[in-house]
């Protein structure tokens, strides 16, 4: 679309939420143009007109990714939303005069361009390996990058000899160092109060379509939350989404049906057999466009085909664990440093190795003579005792976390020729000064594991059914709220979320909710030992894996043969392989 002075020209993905209250300011300050229709590339376009780009973008509230040509300057500016909720990708292709600057939203479409190389990375492998997604700024090929969140880039022509570089126009990393010296200082009523009314006003936003809208809701806070803020401000039963599981302990459906009953929504639910589920499997690298091993990616792509079989815009509860500190990994990484900090590093080193002496196996035949333990000697000790030591051993509160949310915790010595590049949680982490450690995991979680591997896994398996998401705990004045709350208000006596649950529990009653976190997963190992099992043995063959001279063979296969023996539990560092194998495979195809 064309501005109305005909100076920008733009191509653009997501939605501006607030884009009506900015036609307004146009009109009050007498810089709207003759509006020809009621679109928000319309309204954004006359900002750009009237503001400005960056001064625009401060004004947007949503989720976007655009690419802006300039007709005077002759520039082109990429743009990506705060959180990164909608994906952007570009690069330089090409040699000397004839490099040519390409992006899209998608990879499949850079692969068009008659010059896109498509080298594989090796580098980003290792952090596939490493993190079960590949973080911003890079993708899976080389000199093809990844917007970072937050961000604007600027080229002009001819200018691919100076490769000009990404800048924030808003920062997560500022926002919860400068909220610290700026902390809310109302009552715990007050507080639950004035976030009751944000949310509110939020939900009310985002519920804005001319297309049928609904809601997943798996029962837990967060969805809970979001549902009943829609059904609240709804003149009708607002549609909610489900799906359920028979395995144990993977099926939240019965926990979102209470919930959809108490608050009176249309709910619809499904229960999905495991040959439905791993039907979904060959499908995942044309979904994902570059090897992503998140395996709730599978749960998250059948929810969103159900939904959009009765809507087409879903709002979900994405991004409540990272802003008032839901993950139990918070805590325990908290709890379990305070302990191990007043242990000198070296004995702490030697306690790490002692355990690692003994195989998992030997440890299992251990605990079946241990009070307490002889009865859950099948929950394999071993494995967990081994997972103890690697936090043992750890030097620092980050070291720590690193630990917890890396897979294969050397990915250098597994994939060949690949050198680990620096990351938002190691070489390009942000100082984060000021800030307690559970509030460093908060803050890094959401510039990395929140946009790389949540927002991704939710937006790439919805729009490949033509389903748009909405987030609204991602809403920049909700996250700049929430970091100005004392920490006691999100964590206190042990409890994560205290009053995002608070104004929860003024319309769904509590006894609805408490129950221990339960993640949207697949009984992935044993599916690997079990239906998975051929389709995994050829992929990890061991002369496939030698030939084709990506992974150290041997590595991969011992953990193969452990895991199949259940010896050990090896499902998620597996799955790394398979779902880059799976992925190199359709390329060849």
């Amino acid at each position: 679309m064309r501005s109305a002075s005909g100076r920008y020209v733009i191509v653009y993905n997501g939605e501006v939420y607030n884009h009506k209250s900015m036609r307004e300011a146009l009109d009050g300050c007498g810089r709207a143009p003759n509006w020809r229709g009621h679109s928000d590339t319309e309204t954004i376009l006359a900002g750009f007109d009237a503001w400005g780009i960056e001064a625009t973008l401060e004004r947007c509230v949503g989720m976007f990714a655009f690419a802006l040509w300039d007709r005077q300057d002759r520039t082109l500016t990429l743009a990506r939303d705060r959180l990164g909720e909608k994906p952007l990708y570009y690069g330089w292709q090409g040699n000397g005069p004839r490099t040519s600057f390409i992006f899209g939203s998608e990879l499949k479409a850079l692969k068009q361009h008659p010059q896109f190389d498509g080298a594989i990375n090796r580098d980003a492998i290792s952090l596939l390996m490493r993190h079960n997604y590949i973080p911003a700024p890079y993708s899976i090929y080389l000199d093809i990058l990844k917007l970072p969140p937050g961000c604007l880039l600027t080229v002009s022509l001819g200018e691919y000899a100076n490769r000009p570089q990404p800048r924030q126009y808003w920062s997560l990393a500022h926002v919860a160092e400068t909220a610290r010296g700026d902390l809310h200082q109302g009552t715990p009523d007050q507080i639950a109060d004035e976030l009751e009314g944000l949310l509110r006003q939020v939900v009310r936003g985002q519920m804005i379509a001319d297309v049928p809208l609904g809601a997943f809701l798996s029962g837990g806070v967060d969805s809970s939350t979001v549902v009943a803020l829609m059904q609240a401000q709804a003149s009708r039963p607002v549609k909610t989404f489900t799906i359920g599981f028979d395995e144990r302990g993977y099926d939240e459906a019965v926990h979102a049906r209470e919930v959809a009953s108490h608050l009176g929504t249309d709910h619809t639910e499904l229960y999905v057999r495991p040959e439905e589920a791993m039907a979904v499997i060959p499908q995942l690298p044309t979904i994902y466009d570059e090897p992503f091993s998140d395996s709730s990616q599978i749960p998250t792509f059948l929810v969103s085909r159900l939904a959009r079989q009765h809507v087409a815009v879903s709002l979900s509860g994405d991004g409540g664990d990272e802003i008032f500190c839901g993950y139990t990994r918070y805590l325990a990484a908290s709890s379990a440093w305070k302990r191990l900090s007043l242990l000198p590093g070296p004995i702490r080193g030697i306690g790490a190795a002692g355990i690692r002496m003994i195989r998992p196996e030997h440890w299992d035949q251990v605990a079946r003579f241990l009070p307490g333990l002889k009865n859950r000697a099948a929950g394999r000790f071993g494995d967990k005792i081994h997972k103890a030591a690697g936090v043992l051993a750890c030097s620092s509160v980050d070291a720590l976390y690193m630990g917890l949310v890396s897979h294969w915790s050397d990915p250098q010595s597994l994939v060949l020729g690949a050198i680990e590049p620096a990351t938002q949680l190691t070489g390009m982490a942000p100082s984060l000064a000021g800030l307690t450690a559970v509030e460093r995991m908060m803050a890094l979680d959401m510039v990395s594991y929140l946009p790389d591997d949540i927002l991704t896994k939710v937006d790439r398996a919805a729009m490949s059914v033509s389903l748009e998401t909405r987030v609204p705990f991602l809403d920049h004045r909700l996250i700049e709220f929430a970091w100005r709350l004392p920490q006691e208000m999100k964590l206190r006596d042990g409890e994560g979320k205290w009053v995002l649950k608070k104004v929860l529990y003024k319309y769904v009653p509590r006894s609805l909710i408490e129950r221990p976190k339960m993640g949207f997963g697949v009984p992935l190992d044993k599916w690997l030992r079990g239906p998975l099992k051929k389709w995994a043995e050829d992929l990890l063959s061991e002369e496939r894996l030698q030939r084709e001279g990506y992974f150290n063979a041997s590595s991969v296969q011992q953990k193969w043969r452990e895991h199949v023996s259940g010896q050990r539990n090896w499902a998620y560092h597996l799955w790394d392989v398979l779902m880059f194998q799976a992925w190199r495979d359709s390329q060849l195809g």
